[in-house]
């Protein structure tokens, strides 16, 4: 596969990363044809098992979600932006601190800007706990799975 197919496929997984973020955009999906794809011209052993295992995590992940209350925007309270802006700081975190990273951008962001919005610390872990209780847990779990898979490709073209 060359450079700039490499590239197409690692901004699909960009865009699927992304949709997990934005309501309405199917994340897991496009990351998962991203796979698909990479696979599909690649046709290795190691895509396989790659694209096979990245077919079993999103399994997973959406029985673990289905499992999960329902996520409830109107009750956290917590403008879209700032949903929005701690899911890219989960994503870059991922990469800065692979794994644990992505919980701690994400959490982190959304009480830095909580606590810009509202003022007071007490009222911004007020709003940052009850942001992820309604939808935090559902859609870090969502973006960990789909964060795993892209670094899972990433290996394998690094390997490769």
């Amino acid at each position: 596969m060359g450079v700039w197919q490499l590239l197409a496929v690692g901004l699909v997984f960009l865009f699927g990363l992304l949709g997990v973020l934005v309501p309405g955009v199917p994340g897991p999906p496009i990351v998962w044809a991203g796979v698909l794809w990479w696979a599909m011209t690649e046709q290795t052993t190691v895509a396989w098992y790659v694209l096979i295992g990245a077919s079993a995590l999103l399994l997973l992940n959406q029985a673990v979600k289905w499992l999960l209350p329902p996520r409830d925007l109107a009750a956290a309270g917590v403008p879209y932006r700032t949903l929005f802006l701690a899911g890219v700081a989960g994503i870059a975190g991922f990469f800065l601190v692979p794994v644990v990273g992505a919980v701690l951008g994400s959490v982190g962001v959304l009480h830095l800007l909580e606590r810009a919005r509202l003022g007071s610390h007490a009222d911004a872990w007020a709003a940052t706990r009850t942001a992820m209780r309604s939808i935090g847990l559902g859609v870090l779990i969502e973006l960990l799975a789909c964060l795993l898979v892209v670094g899972a490709w990433t290996g394998a073209v690094i390997a490769g």
